[in-house]
């Protein structure tokens, strides 16, 4: 594990260059600083770990590995915007906007939006899978990235702020803001190998599930955590009134559906054939990780 985030994280440096001396060295600056700035690198993770699954090798993925982990980077930029959740702390560090600015902090975001897109369709996406693959890789991206996906999610999250929601909604506000781009990371793994519909469904399935089941966990380490191992805030939602899992289950019943859904997404790696040791040893971690 450590030395495949090692790898990807050499290859996110590769693909989001330094610009020293230019006008826009600022903007690049603070799309390295949210890019660079550690994480976890599930998604990425996740993308490669399912390309090997379905006969691939890390090569044939990195570049969509690369290009979720931007997606993701954007996305925690902006979320953290004063406009948005206006938090000061992200991994440990101070937030984007708090470093350089809101303006830049959204251009930060933009431009990784978009390096995202130059990265799945690059060069080197192309010479490794085809350019029929990297652009079925790149539309599914797209899809699970925007208004059908993540920014709908937060668009659920805004219009259901200040007042209670139901466990559905919330369900639904977490498939779109978190879910989907673990979709379309666990998707992109397999497209990038050649894999059938079949597989790639499955995958779906799986992303879908440790999605919702680590964003649950998220619901559960705010109210349990510890602030400096998280590397953020905790005690925010409460603060904020928000209407998460913890608030209307409780913690015990919200890490039994933590259970629940992590269950469900081991069943969906019964459709791959090769040794799937890694991916069920993930989703286990994530159901109960203490960061």
């Amino acid at each position: 594990m450590e030395d495949r985030v090692k790898r990807i994280e050499k290859a996110l440096d590769h693909f989001l260059p330094e610009r020293k001396g230019s006008l826009s060295e600022t903007v690049t600056d603070a799309m390295r600083y949210s890019l660079l700035n550690g994480g976890k690198r599930v998604r990425a993770v996740l993308t490669l770990a399912f390309c090997e699954l379905c006969g691939g090798d890390e090569d044939m993925a990195m570049p969509f590995a690369c290009a979720v982990e931007m997606v993701h980077a954007y996305s925690l930029i902006h979320d953290d915007l004063p406009c948005m959740d206006d938090d000061d702390m992200r991994r440990g560090k101070p937030s984007n906007h708090k470093v350089y600015g809101e303006n830049y902090a959204l251009l930060a975001g933009d431009g990784l939006l978009t390096k995202a897109f130059e990265t799945a369709l690059s060069s080197e996406a192309f010479r490794n899978v085809g350019m029929e693959r990297a652009a079925y890789a790149a539309a599914v991206l797209a899809r699970c990235a925007g208004e059908h996906g993540m920014v709908g999610g937060q668009c659920i999250d805004l219009a259901t702020e200040n007042r209670t929601v139901s466990l559905d909604e919330l369900c639904e506000k977490d498939t779109g803001k978190t879910a989907n781009l673990i979709m379309a990371a666990c998707m992109m793994g397999c497209i990038a190998a050649g894999a059938n519909e079949t597989q790639i469904n499955a995958a779906k399935e799986y992303a879908l599930h440790i999605g919702l089941a680590f964003q649950i966990r998220d619901d559960i380490l705010d109210v349990t955590g510890d602030a400096k191992e998280l590397g953020k805030n905790v005690g925010v939602d409460a603060q904020n009134a928000r209407c998460t899992y913890v608030s209307i289950l409780g913690v015990e019943k919200a890490q039994a559906l933590v259970d629940e859904h992590t269950e469900k997404a081991l069943r969906a790696l019964d459709a791959f054939d090769a040794d799937s040791t890694f991916l069920h040893e993930f989703a286990e971690k994530l159901a109960t990780r203490s960061k």
